[in-house]
Parts: structure tokens; C-alpha cells; sequence
């Protein structure tokens, strides 16, 4: 089989693990690929695509998930998230479960979760001057100064409204429980198909978290006189909104590809994650 990536947390819980795994997968003649987190944002990794790896392995937390994702770009290639930090929505498996989820992936024994990914791009007189693909959201508001930020926004060229907000978050389903869920919006399984609006802050309180049609273009036409804004992809990018730029955001073509090992549910990490009472029936 092709080589299977390691992107691991630079912290020394990970690395341990991850030098276990590595030689574990080295006595069963499978290559390895190994990659700090902390290199994938440096931008050195730029000549060490995915393209001809098996999987990926991502040991560590969300944040080194979402930059894992980044990495892989468009390519179909399988990914297993790893909890190794604070927050786990991400993460399919706990530590302690790595090598039994191991085996079952180099006996195939597992199936694939597509994720839904946005598609945005910042349009400047007719041309792009940005496009990115986000897992878990994307976020418009003001810079450092706390200042209502006016957001003009377009349903499939319908205009909606205007938010006046501290921001505007766009989130894929998956995204729903992080930044999403901390301003109040809904919490949406990662495979209904539809695209999650949530002000932050919104000076109208009749401005509800809104939840739209997966095939829906949204589009944001900042105001001339709030042109201080900040274009914010996945928590790992930024980008600053300049006067005339639209925002475009819809559904990616090219979703994640997300390793679910048998026996494992979404709702038991979402209820461990949100501290809701019970056990199982």
C-alpha cells in the first residue's frame, strides 16, 4: 500500500504515540510520512503533497485537524482524526483507541464520511483574488476596534438582509459546534446537507441563526463605510476585506474524506463534548 501520513501535535503525548504507531506500521512493511503540525502552517511542507498517501493519521486537536485538511487540499485522501488536545468534535477516536483503529484500517475495515467543505472566494471587479475550501467555517467581522460591523447579504442573488453585528460566521454542518455554537447557533449533523448563518453579537435581536439549503450561494457586499473588515477561514487563514470585494461562499465539489471505524457514533463524542446527562440505554 501507498505511504500512511503521520501530522503530529507538537506536544510529547503525540510525538510518544506517534513513534509508537511508526514503528508499529514499520513491523507490518507499511511506510510512514511523518509531519509536525507546526510545519504544515510554516508553509514548508509545500513540496510533500498527499497526492500518494494511503491516509492520513491527524494526532492531535481540532486545530491540528483543520490544518491537516488545509494540507490535503482537493485530494480524496482518507483521514483519521486522533484526539490529542481539548477540544475533539474532529476527532474519530480517542488515543487509547489508535492501534485497534489502525488495524482496522490496513484490513480495510472501515468506511468513509464525506464532510461537507465551503467553497470561498473573494471577488474584486469581476476577478478573483482569493478562493479557499473550509471545513469548518467562515467568519466575517470587524478588526481589533469594537465596532458594529453592517453585512449585506445575498440568498442566490436575493437580498436577505443586513446583519449589524460584531460579524457574520458561515458554517458547514460540521462546523456547527465550534465557533457556530459559542455565538448560539444550532447544533447540525455533519451529513444533513445545508449551510449554517449565525450573527455574533447581532444589534437586532430579531437576527436568528439561519440555517439554508446546501446549494445555496450566499453573498456579502460589505458597505463602503465599514471597509475595516476581516475575512477569517477556518481559524487558520486571514484575510483582509477591501473596498468593492464580494464574498461568495457555497458548497465545495470536493468534500472530506473522513475514516469512520465500525462502532464509533457522532452523538456519544457530541454528548461527551457537551456534557449532556445519560448514559447509554
Amino acid at each position: 500500500m501507498h505511504p500512511i501520513g503521520l501530522i503530529v501535535k507538537t506536544i510529547p503525548e503525540a510525538q510518544q504515540t506517534a513513534d509508537r504507531l511508526e514503528a508499529w506500521l514499520g513491523g507490518r512493511k507499511v511506510a510512514v510520512k511523518r509531519i509536525r503540525a507546526d510545519a504544515l502552517n510554516e508553509g514548508s511542507t509545500a513540496d510533500t503533497g498527499p497526492r500518494q498517501l494511503a491516509c492520513v493519521f491527524v494526532l492531535g486537536g481540532d486545530g491540528t485537524f483543520l490544518s491537516a485538511v488545509r494540507w490535503i487540499g482537493d485530494a480524496p485522501i482518507p483521514v483519521l482524526g486522533v484526539k490529542f488536545g481539548e477540544v475533539g468534535f474532529l476527532a474519530e477516536i480517542a488515543a487509547e483507541d489508535l492501534f485497534s483503529a489502525a488495524e482496522a484500517v490496513l484490513q480495510q475495515n472501515f468506511s468513509i464520511q464525506y464532510r461537507m467543505r465551503l467553497a470561498v472566494a473573494v471577488i474584486s471587479d469581476g476577478t478573483e483574488r482569493c478562493r479557499e475550501s473550509v471545513l469548518n467555517d467562515v467568519v466575517i467581522n470587524t478588526g481589533t476596534l469594537a465596532r458594529l460591523a453592517l453585512i449585506p447579504t445575498y440568498i442566490n442573488d436575493h437580498y436577505l438582509t443586513t446583519f449589524r453585528a460584531d460579524g457574520l460566521i458561515v458554517s458547514s454542518p460540521t462546523g456547527s459546534t465550534a465557533y457556530s455554537m459559542a455565538a448560539g447557533g444550532p447544533v447540525v449533523h455533519p451529513l444533513v446537507p445545508g449551510i449554517v448563518m449565525t450573527p455574533i453579537c447581532p444589534f437586532t435581536l430579531t437576527n436568528r441563526p439561519l440555517v439554508v439549503p446546501d446549494s445555496t450561494r450566499i453573498l456579502i457586499k460589505p458597505q463602503e463605510r465599514f471597509t475595516e473588515l476581516i475575512l477569517t477561514l477556518d481559524g487558520q487563514a486571514g484575510l483582509e476585506i477591501q473596498h468593492g470585494d464580494t464574498i461568495l461562499i457555497e458548497k465545495s465539489p470536493h468534500p472530506v474524506h473522513m475514516i469512520q471505524i465500525p462502532d464509533s457514533e457522532y452523538f456519544d463524542v457530541l454528548k461527551a463534548k457537551l456534557s449532556w446527562s445519560g448514559g447509554r440505554a
